[in-house]
């Protein structure tokens, strides 16, 4: 809805929460700008949390300036989220010099879940970096291979605690029962939808006894690994590029009813939510007259380079 109406020209900006892509994917598909922060740049406050290590607050807009503008106001340190006030929140003018910048491409998002038409599209896109006198750097990130399970499972389970205040007893709307057990069922049945039951389940079970050793606490220290991985990478190249989306916009209601499909769609975008960096995505072409997004992923802090690449690209495109 938020990219919806950005892309309209409802409204000139929007915000919406960005847990494993739901800023960054939307951008990509509606030919918009969407920035997910560094995680902690931007407060939480009144957000209904979802996984609470992964949930961000990001921003959609028509461009990379009007981006920067709102992020201007909104990042920072809040007395209401003690995870917030991550970066400097000054955010320059534009005018970074793309020459000697140097670009990593990992080779796990140009594989075989990338369209053929979209590769085309976002290669030719970091070709432009590299005519202004980019350097690209290829990486090898054997761990993007495996963010999916790790994100579904790191995810589902923090889903599960978080949701369970929802019990209409102290917390949430209510439906009422003849016992509190039926009251609890009843509210939960009737506030959650199919896709959310379902999360929920998959984070019970993850959860459990007997369970938890073998998921839970291995995708956490995939996690880990992922994040040093990233930090490893960022220490040789100054941004890391791909593409955001696997796919161009689909019809409505085509993926309703196949949610492997739905999650296979966030295959580029949850390294960013696993590891706190900033992602940013921001149009690069279109196949078949259906927009092609670009995505930037920099190291921990560095919102601002991103916005300022974007811009930069922005210019030229």
């Amino acid at each position: 809805g938020s990219a919806a109406a950005v892309a309209a020209g409802f409204v000139p900006l929007a915000f919406g929460s960005d847990t494993g892509g739901s800023v960054r994917q939307p951008a990509s598909l509606w030919g918009i700008v969407g920035l997910k922060p560094t995680y902690g740049a931007v407060s939480r406050f009144g957000l209904m949390a979802y996984g609470s290590r992964l949930d961000t607050i990001g921003t959609f807009a028509q461009s990379a300036s009007d981006v920067a503008e709102a992020m201007r106001v909104i990042a920072g340190p809040d007395e209401r989220d003690l995870t917030s006030g991550a970066i400097d929140a000054s955010f320059p003018e534009f005018g970074i010099d793309v020459k000697g910048l140097r670009i990593g491409v990992p080779k796990q998002f140009f594989d075989e879940n990338l369209d053929p038409a979209l590769t085309s599209a976002v290669r030719g896109a970091i070709d432009q970096f590299v005519a202004a006198g980019a350097e690209l750097v290829g990486l090898d990130l054997p761990l993007l291979e495996y963010v999916l399970p790790m994100y579904y499972i790191t995810a589902t389970a923090e889903l599960s605690s978080n949701l369970n205040r929802y019990d209409g007893l102290q917390y949430g709307a209510q439906t009422p029962g003849d016992t509190i057990p039926q009251q609890v069922s009843r509210t939960r049945d009737r506030g959650f939808g199919a896709e959310v039951k379902r999360r929920i389940l998959l984070g019970t079970y993850v959860l459990s006894a007997g369970y938890v050793d073998a998921y839970y606490k291995k995708a956490i220290s995939a996690r880990e690994a992922l994040k040093r991985s990233l930090d490893d990478a960022f220490s040789d190249v100054d941004v890391i590029m791909g593409p955001t989306s696997p796919v161009t916009a689909w019809p409505v209601g085509q993926k309703v009813d196949d949610p492997v499909e739905m999650s296979l769609a966030d295959i580029y975008t949850v390294a960013a939510n696993l590891a706190g960096i900033p992602g940013l995505s921001v149009p690069c072409g279109d196949v078949d007259g259906l927009p092609v997004g670009l995505q930037l992923l920099g190291a921990r802090g560095e919102d601002a380079r991103l916005l300022d690449l974007a811009h930069w690209f922005e210019t030229r495109a």
